[in-house]
């Protein structure tokens, strides 16, 4: 049975993007892994998505979206108990965004939160099935902020293990959602990054933001970050419309990002990245030379591009077919 199929696995989100007046906002779908879910299926690769939403109006339509795009939901988990999560996205002086924190909810946990490594075990038959055909895991680490849903994707990441699953890491440092979490609210930034540094070691391959190199691994090499970490990832490290550094089989390089004066905003750039190398990985075959780690990596950037000419993450991911013309327009 050939492997050819992604599972990932984290939050889904409500970005509340603040206008750029600074008044009133747009709630838009969101969250790292259902980002990628979603981006992979506009790129002709079959998805699923594990993750906990809560049982109300926006975990409604995150359903409707992954049902629209064909993204398998055999492990979804609706938690009556808590809610979805609303993410306020605001705007500085200059007009770029951060994360300001979450809005207020009557429950006491947000659903991502709650992922029932449980609930999973009671699936585990079919998890077992569907990992025959998997051949990435893609996670973060915000999971890791709550002691359920942290013993949760460690669980999945060793049942993968079992089935020779790659794992994919984007480490997507995000201090808000520690800050607000019961328990990790109290463990020190310090402790936090070695808590995330210790999961990394189950990284096949590790994305990074170059602000999350230089906080975790003092490094914006590549190559040296590899080496810190006992499993000898490849790394990608992204840095915005600077070029890209890559260490990916052993060869290492650096890649030139496209850019364009039609950027709307930003967010779910770097998952339209990640799913758009993942796609070419799983499409070519794991690249073995330096021509074809650069047209991988070319055909994530533009993927990431695209993603910013209008608002929202999952809306504006483009289509393989768009890709491709936009990469021929570059070549021509």
């Amino acid at each position: 049975m050939r492997k050819n199929k992604v599972i990932c696995v984290g939050e889904a989100l409500i970005d509340r993007i603040r206008n750029k007046s600074n008044q009133g906002f747009t709630d838009f779908l969101g969250g790292a892994p259902a980002n990628v879910a979603c981006a992979l299926r506009k790129l002709k690769i079959d998805s699923t998505f594990i993750g906990s939403l809560g049982n109300d109006d926006y975990g409604k339509k995150f359903i409707s979206q992954f049902d629209q795009l064909g993204v398998n939901q055999d492990f979804l988990q609706l938690d009556n108990n808590s809610s979805t999560r609303v993410v306020n996205i605001d705007r500085d002086q200059l007009g770029d965004r951060f994360f300001s924190g979450f809005e207020d909810s009557s429950n006491s946990r947000f659903a991502d939160e709650v992922l029932s490594k449980k609930l999973i075990e009671k699936e585990i038959l079919n998890l077992e099935k569907s990992f025959l055909e998997i051949k990435y895991l893609v996670t973060g680490t915000v999971l890791l902020s709550s002691p359920i849903s942290a013993e949760t994707i460690l669980f999945l990441v060793e049942q993968a293990n079992k089935f020779e699953v790659k794992i994919v890491i984007d480490l997507n440092w995000r201090e808000v959602f520690w800050d607000h979490a019961s328990l990790s609210s109290e463990i020190s930034k310090p402790a936090r990054v070695n808590l995330i540094k210790n999961f990394l070691n189950h990284a096949n391959v590790l994305k990074l933001a170059k602000e999350e190199a230089t906080l975790f691994f003092e490094d914006e090499n590549p190559l040296l970050i590899s080496q810190q970490l006992p499993s000898r990832p490849d790394v990608i490290i992204t840095d915005g419309k600077n070029p890209v550094l890559w260490y990916i089989n052993g060869l290492q390089g650096i890649t030139e990002t496209p850019t364009s004066q039609e950027i709307v905003d930003t967010t779910g750039a770097g998952d339209a990245f990640l799913a758009g190398f993942i796609s070419k990985l799983i499409s070519s075959g794991y690249p073995s030379n330096a021509q074809e780690i650069e047209d991988c990596i070319k055909f994530a950037c533009v993927c990431g591009l695209l993603t910013c000419f209008g608002e929202g993450a999952i809306e504006q991911q483009p289509y393989y077919e768009k890709v491709n013309k936009f990469l021929g327009s570059l070549i021509s």
